[in-house]
């Protein structure tokens, strides 16, 4: 069975390097979204093969343009911390190495005006899928499929992801620019990035309860402003 991929967009690229360690996070894939081959994956696909790979600790690999054709390539650039589904997709975190390879991946994710890499991509092979039945419909809709490995990617295929952990700093150009790209029109962007902006405002007046640090607490108040933005923006997409 041939290894097959299907890439997404990182979107805005947030990173975490507070601990020393080169972090980031963000969306292998994104459920109900057609990607350019056709083929769109159902929420449920990777529930077993995230189930197998926490039951025997050999988890998909993390590398760089699906690994290449040969050579160093095919090493690994970091490891991956975290897997789930959630609503949105396959939701990864991921810790690159301390090497030259995984260093030089760090930094072409922390350019300035954007990230030189553009996208994440998986590795897979498909073992469960329905054909299409109408014109209209998906070439194939993937069930289940066995997840070899997320790889960081320079042209992605897919536009429909978002990098959903912030933890360094608070960039409303960057929030907007990744709304706009996924598919929110300018006026939306600014009206949900002005919403987020006062989330954080009407965090930081509130108590700091579990006697953490200083950073501790701004990456907590943060990450609970970017799940009601979510919220929201879900509402809206409802609505629309």
């Amino acid at each position: 069975m041939m290894i097959e991929h299907m890439a997404v967009s990182l979107g805005e690229v947030k990173l975490d390097g507070a601990d020393g360690d080169m972090t980031f996070s963000g969306y292998g894939a994104v459920f109900g979204n057609v990607d350019s081959y056709g083929d769109v994956i159902a929420k449920g696909a990777f529930k077993k093969t995230l189930a197998d790979a926490k039951k025997s600790s050999v988890w998909p690999a993390m590398l760089s343009q699906h690994g290449g054709m040969f050579g160093e390539d095919a090493t690994p650039i970091g490891v991956w911390t975290e897997m789930r589904e959630d609503d949105i997709g396959l939701y990864v975190e991921g810790k690159l190495a301390n090497t030259e390879r995984g260093k030089e991946a760090y930094q072409l994710l922390k350019m300035t005006p954007r990230p030189a890499y553009s996208g994440l991509s998986i590795g897979f092979r498909a073992t469960e899928w329905t054909m299409r039945s109408k014109p209209e419909e998906p070439r194939r809709t993937l069930t289940a499929v066995d997840l070899l490995e997320v790889s960081l990617v320079t042209f992605p295929a897919n536009s429909k992801a978002r990098v959903m952990s912030v933890k360094n700093e608070f960039n409303p150009r960057a929030i907007e620019d990744g709304l706009r790209e996924a598919g929110l029109s300018r006026a939306d962007s600014v009206r949900a990035v002005a919403v987020f902006k006062s989330m954080l405002l009407r965090d930081e007046v509130e108590p700091n309860s579990d006697h953490r640090d200083d950073e501790a607490a701004a990456e907590v108040r943060t990450e609970r402003a970017l799940s009601d933005l979510a919220a929201k923006l879900r509402a809206m997409a409802k609505a629309v």
